[in-house]
């Protein structure tokens, strides 16, 4: 029985990263022949036109090839569509491809894998705390070095490229954006990597970059107004959306199987009336996010922003696919809570998913931005004058006390 409704088909498919995403799970590592897989099938050229070295591929079928490899193993498709889409995407928007060509031509090939180093430990989304800086170099190549730690993001244990975001040590007279993106080689000294454990996604290389006056060419500085970066990292938002989607299905498609095949109380689960509830609300949920994930695509396809488009899908998928999974879990009974079950993998991976690249609730602020109520701002608010509490006779806080006691 085919309970998948993904609206878009195509051949491409990765039946060794299927077969050896368990085994991903379990060893916490991408094995090579899942990069062999992907550089094979012409999958990292797919987001880019030819004349950077990619397939041109519309819309369509750029989704379709996502989920088909966040199906086969959702760490894997992390790492390489972070690398090749997120990565590639900001190099070839921000870049200057008279420098930038053969770094972008590295990533389409398999050659290079990079990381968006965005996070760091005193901040997740809040970008207002971010500390790391690019300064120059002081000397007469007008070359830059950047400082600073970057945490919890994809491919820092292994990629060879950082995408970091820094704030830039303006001299005088420099009125250009405060913020830039710096392509940073990974292979020098001052560099140093540490993994970070996690509990979903396991095959997926993550962990931080601590970042020691790096040298980094004068070219490899990019200015860039916030704003602007803003709409680049939207492609991470689609990415994880889609991830969300392929969990969110594959936890279905076990469901269904398991509900066929399991028999309690002298009948198949499937036969049950709360069983086929769940199902049924999983099935109408996917196809929902997969709907709002086609028109999301064709508009950023066509060069057009779709923040808020894809803001909304990314919330929207992300905490469905935890809903899904965890129905799954329940259909399954204890096996679904059973370490090394594909189902007990999806769930784990789903959670990974809502934190990923934006948190939710940030991105809900975002979306109402949208609707005209303004930006997401604090302002602090006097409550106790207006109702008169500030006026009560006793006491500096405003409370009476009875009187002291005498001995």
């Amino acid at each position: 029985m085919n309970t998948e409704r993904n609206p878009y088909r195509t051949a491409l498919n990765f039946p060794g990263i299927t077969a050896r995403a368990p085994q991903t799970d379990t060893n916490g590592h991408i094995p090579p022949e899942n990069w062999r897989e992907i550089v094979d099938s012409g999958y990292l050229r797919l987001f880019h036109p030819p004349e950077h070295g990619g397939t041109g591929a519309g819309a369509a079928t750029q989704i379709d090839a996502m989920h088909a490899l966040a199906r086969a193993c959702s760490g894997t498709y992390w790492s390489a569509t972070v690398s090749a889409l997120l990565c590639g995407k900001l190099v070839s928007t921000y870049g200057d491809l008279r420098h930038h060509d053969k770094l972008l031509r590295s990533l389409l090939s398999g050659e290079k894998t990079a990381c968006f180093a965005i996070a760091e430990p005193t901040a997740g989304s809040d970008a207002g705390t971010y500390r790391t800086t690019v300064r120059p170099d002081g000397g007469p190549s007008g070359g830059f070095v950047i400082r600073g730690e970057k945490s919890r993001i994809t491919n820092a244990p292994t990629a060879d490229v950082a995408v970091a975001l820094a704030r830039r040590e303006r001299q005088n007279g420099d009125t250009g954006p405060e913020w830039c993106l710096a392509f940073v080689d990974l292979h020098q000294p001052g560099v140093h990597r540490y993994e970070t454990a996690h509990m979903g996604l396991r095959g997926m290389p993550w962990g931080g970059l601590v970042l020691s006056d790096v040298p980094v060419a004068r070219e490899d500085v990019v200015p860039v107004p916030f704003g602007e970066l803003a709409k680049g990292m939207t492609w991470g938002w689609l990415l994880v959306s889609v991830a969300a989607l392929a969990t969110a299905e594959s936890a279905l498609t076990a469901s269904v199987r398991h509900a066929h095949e399991r028999v309690s109380f002298g009948r198949p689960l499937a036969h049950m009336e709360g069983v086929q509830a769940q199902l049924a609300e999983s099935r109408a949920q996917i196809d929902a996010g997969w709907v709002l994930a086609r028109r999301a695509a064709d508009e950023r396809a066509a060069g057009r922003s779709a923040q808020h488009l894809i803001g909304m899908l990314k919330v929207y998928a992300t905490e469905m696919a935890v809903q899904v999974t965890g129905r799954a879990v329940q259909i399954h009974g204890a096996f679904g809570v059973t370490s090394g079950h594909e189902v007990e993998r999806h769930y784990r991976d789903a959670q990974m998913n809502v934190i990923g690249a934006f948190a939710s609730n940030r991105l809900r602020e975002q979306i109402t931005e949208g609707l005209g109520l303004g930006p997401a701002v604090h302002d602090t608010f006097d409550w106790l004058t207006p109702a008169g509490l500030r006026q009560h006779p006793a006491g500096l806080d405003g409370f009476s006390r009875p009187p002291a006691a005498t001995v």
